[in-house]
């Protein structure tokens, strides 16, 4: 399981560091594979091989009437490896897509991560705790 934040910079060729307490999980359960691709949310998602696989075969069997989805989902999922370094390239078109620049937040998400851009996740944090909880937060106790 996947859990925290990390303030990330993206270097000039679109590489990203994997957190160090992250790395050896991946080595273990994906042999440093991760697929990474569009969030509805504007985010990236970035998932262990095995994860993206059983996540993937969801998206499959979903019915016509969501086709645009699973093209955005699909179609726009690269494989990467990390590097000797422990770095990940993501590519020119998904850096787009999530508008990442430089500063970036990767965010242990469970059995995946999303990658935002640092500001607009901040904006949309703060908008999020200044509403109302969800109503399934009603009767959970913190």
């Amino acid at each position: 399981m996947f859990q925290g934040a990390s303030s990330l910079s993206l270097d000039n060729k679109g590489r990203l560091s994997v957190p160090t307490r992250h790395r050896d999980v991946l080595a273990a359960v994906a042999s440093g594979q991760l697929t990474i691709t569009r969030h509805p949310h504007g985010c990236l998602m970035v998932f262990p091989r095995p994860a993206w696989e059983q996540f993937r075969q969801r998206i499959v069997e979903l019915p016509m009437a969501a086709q645009w989805w699973k093209r955005i989902l699909l179609g726009n999922a690269m494989d990467v490896e990390i590097d000797g370094t422990g770095r990940v390239l993501v590519s020119p078109e998904l850096r787009a897509a999530a508008k990442l620049d430089k500063e970036t937040v990767l965010l242990g998400m469970g059995n995946h991560f999303e990658l935002w851009d640092k500001a607009t996740y901040e904006a949309q944090e703060a908008q999020a705790m200044q509403g109302d909880m969800p109503d399934v937060f009603k009767d959970f106790s913190f």
